[in-house]
This record gives C-alpha cells, sequence and structure tokens, in this order.
C-alpha cells in the first residue's frame, strides 16, 4: 500500500512547542495532510508516555492508533510509530559534541526498558527532547541492548549546532561518531536546510537511506518534510523499506526547498549578513560587520566534506520532489501573511474538496485545481512542482524567504482568467 510518514515530531511536552501537540490534534492534522504513518516523538517522557500507553490501542505490528469513541474509517485511520529524540552532549576528540538522535522503538515494554536506562543518566522529565550526557555509540548501545529492532537515525544531520555533520560540534564522517558501531547506521535524516542531492556529493553516504520529517513543533507543520512507502503498513516493514534502501519499497521523499531552511547559507543574523560559502571564505569566516565568527551553514559544510561535484546522481539514489505547503502557496497566491483568515478559508475549502493537502500538491491535475480555485492558487501549485520559485537562502537560525510570484503578477493572472 502507498502511504506517507512523518517520523520525527515532537509533544506538547518539548520546549517551544505548542500546547496543541497532543494526540487527538495530531490525529485530526495527519488526516488533513493525508499522512497514514505519525511519529509519536517524546517517548521518553514520562508524561507523554502515560499519553500514549492511556490513548493509543495496537494497530498493526509495531504499529498504534487512537483509541475511537467515535467510528472512523479503517483507511482513515492514522497509525502512530514509537520515536522520541534525544539531544547528546558529551566529550570526544578533545571537543565538544553536540548530537541529535531519533530513535525508533517497536514496542511500549521496548521505550520501558530504554527509558529506565536513560532515566539513570539525566532528567527525561525536563523536556520532551532529553539532554544527555551520552555518547552518541552509547545511545545507540542501549536502544539495541533494549531491543535489535531498534533503529537510531541522526536527526537533521547537516545543521550547525546539533548535529552529526554539523559545522559547530558535530563530526566529518559517521565512523567517527559511532566508531565500530556504524554498521547500525542504517539512515540520516537530511533536515530542512538539505536535501538529498547535497548529500548524494558524499559517497560516504551511498549506503546510506536518506530520510526526510518535518521534525515539527505544532500539528498545522507536520508534514512539512516526509516519506512515501509502498509496503505493508507495519513496523517491520517499515524498517526493511529504510535499511534496505528498497527503490520499490521507499519511493520518495518529500523535502522543503533547503534554502528556505534556517542554517542553508552562512552567515551572523544579528548584523543581517547572510553570505554564500565563497563569500564566507573570502571574509575567513569571520563576520565582515562585527569581526565575530560567522555561523558556517548546511551548504557549506557539504562542500567541505564533498568528495563529488554538484549535480552528481548515484545509481541506486531514492528519489525527492521538493515542495511548499499549501497555506504558504495559498497566502503568496493572495497576498497576505499565513494566518489571515482568507488563507485560512481557501485552505480548509480546497481540503473539502480534494481530501489531504498531499493529494492537492502531489496528484491534483491543473484542471481540478483551476476548477476548485483561484487561477492564481493552481498556478503556484504548478510552479512549485516544476520548481519555479525564487529564493533568498536562510541563515544563522533565519528561514529563507521564497517567492513564487513577482511583485503583482497575481493581479494579473486573475485579469487573464476573468477574460477567459
Amino acid at each position: 500500500m502507498k502511504f506517507i510518514a512523518d517520523f520525527h515530531i515532537h509533544s506538547k511536552y518539548s520546549r517551544a512547542t505548542s500546547k496543541d501537540m497532543d494526540l487527538e490534534n495530531l490525529d485530526k492534522w495527519a488526516k488533513i495532510k493525508g499522512i497514514k504513518v505519525l511519529g509519536t516523538g517524546d517517548f521518553t517522557h514520562p508524561g507523554w508516555f502515560k499519553s500514549l500507553k492511556e490513548e493509543l490501542v495496537p494497530a498493526e505490528e509495531g504499529l498504534f492508533k487512537l483509541k475511537r469513541k467515535g467510528s472512523d474509517s479503517k483507511e482513515n485511520e492514522i497509525r502512530f510509530i514509537l520515536t522520541a529524540e534525544i539531544s547528546c552532549i558529551y566529550s570526544k576528540g578533545n571537543k565538544t559534541r553536540k548530537i541529535h538522535l531519533i530513535i525508533f522503538s517497536p514496542s511500549l515494554e521496548v521505550c520501558e526498558k530504554i527509558n529506565a536506562r536513560l532515566g539513570w543518566i539525566g532528567n527525561l522529565k525536563a523536556d520532551g527532547r532529553p539532554i544527555l550526557g551520552l555518547d552518541a555509540k552509547e545511545l545507540l548501545k542501549t536502544a539495541l541492548d533494549s531491543s535489535k529492532d531498534c533503529l537510531i537515525v541522526p536527526a537533521h544531520a547537516w545543521t550547525p549546532w546539533f548535529s552529526i555533520f554539523g559545522s559547530k560540534s558535530g563530526f566529518d564522517s559517521i565512523e567517527e561518531c559511532f566508531d565500530e558501531y556504524s554498521k547500525y547506521i542504517f539512515a540520516i535524516e537530511t533536515g530542512l536546510s538539505s536535501d538529498p542531492a547535497m548529500n548524494w556529493r558524499l559517497s560516504s553516504l551511498d549506503k546510506i537511506t536518506l530520510i526526510s520529517n518535518s521534525d515539527s513543533h505544532s500539528p498545522s507543520k507536520i508534514g512539512r518534510e516526509a516519506n512515501v512507502f509502498d509496503t505493508e503498513i507495519s513496523y517491520p516493514a517499515i524498517m526493511n523499506a529504510i535499511k534496505t534502501k528498497n527503490l520499490e519499497k521507499f519511493l520518495f521523499t518529500i523535502e522543503f526547498f533547503p534554502e528556505e531552511g534556517k542554517y542553508h547559507y552562512d552567515g551572523h543574523r544579528l548584523c543581517n549578513i547572510s553570505l554564500s560559502p565563497k563569500e564566507t571564505k573570502k571574509y575567513n569566516n569571520i563576520c565582515p560587520t562585527c569581526g565575530k565568527y560567522l555561523t558556517i551553514g548546511v551548504l557549506n559544510r557539504v562542500e567541505e566534506l564533498a568528495d563529488r561535484p554538484e549535480g552528481f546522481k548515484p545509481k541506486e539514489a531514492i528519489p525527492f520532489k521538493n515542495l511548499i505547503p499549501l497555506q504558504e502557496i495559498i497566502a503568496e497566491a493572495l497576498n497576505l501573511g499565513t494566518a489571515a483568515k482568507q488563507v485560512s478559508k481557501e485552505y480548509k475549502n480546497l481540503i473539502e474538496k480534494f481530501g489531504t493537502e498531499f493529494k492537492i500538491l502531489l496528484d491534483a491535475s491543473r484542471q481540478e485545481l483551476e476548477a476548485a480555485t483561484l487561477p492564481e492558487i493552481a498556478e503556484g501549485v504548478e510552479r512549485v512542482r516544476e520548481g519555479k520559485v525564487s529564493i533568498e537562502p536562510g541563515y544563522d537560525g533565519n528561514y529563507g524567504k521564497i517567492k513564487i510570484f513577482s511583485q503583482g503578477e497575481q493581479k494579473k493572472l486573475t485579469k487573464q482568467s476573468t477574460l477567459f
């Protein structure tokens, strides 16, 4: 069965997350988006783990669904997969390392084992994504000791501050981080500021599966990056598709345009300085305004570690599609902010007509879109699919600014539509 999965999210118990990040809202928004399998996030947090045990019931092997008060058609039921993110901060090779890792667990019992062991190391109540003074390799060992069916995936692998390849505190290779346990790393998460094409430039990642997830902190942001599978819906089937990098079972990933991510370019936010890797080199990694060190972004770090030219594609690469969330497309088409009532109204209208956001972004024909909505929104969706966008890259924690239309172009489209 073909389905969309987003494995990495956070609950309301994580810092800087919406209070609406509870199971009912996640279930509701997964239906709106068209996501079939959603990560629980945060299973290490005692409060959230209690919710998982009380509000979920077993479905297929290793997956769960929300307890139902009313009825819901089987096709419409969302599946939850047990996941958590851990922030490992430790010293290795005379350097402080800060690595975020996603744990996939096959059962609640295995989660309990992991939580019991990690509870001796740090305070799991403090944050949905706990900070532990634990070597990434030791976390991997802990997970595998709890169950050989656990999977550990380095999260947002390239972001500067908290990732395996991050410029501020990461490593230059998977082997440098995990030593002899590297053979148990089957996948990495590309993160919002990189896409698979950037990762293909490293031959060392050829055997590694590239997955993409939203890392969402609010329900409406789930699915901004995701994975598309064609397998049986179960934990073993999903793990097998990821571990074997099977192109018939793992069809493609859904990606941000990486320039839109918060750390694509180098820069210094306080000075409004944004630089390409070439420009950074010219300034010797120093901010030309204040003289402090720049935050070296994802593109620069990829350039540093790459052993292949831009545009190289390995034979066994899983494809990807760059998309922009529907609300952002509508907002720009209407020349309004994403929070505007008119944007929300048109979003609901389209969901009612097509069923899910991903049906609109991936499957609806131009003709169907034009029959259902304004011509500029239909045009916006089409341009995004074709990659016809312009982006001011994000840097040092600022999201990139994306443009689908040039100034005043939306009005011209409306006039043309009226004439015809």
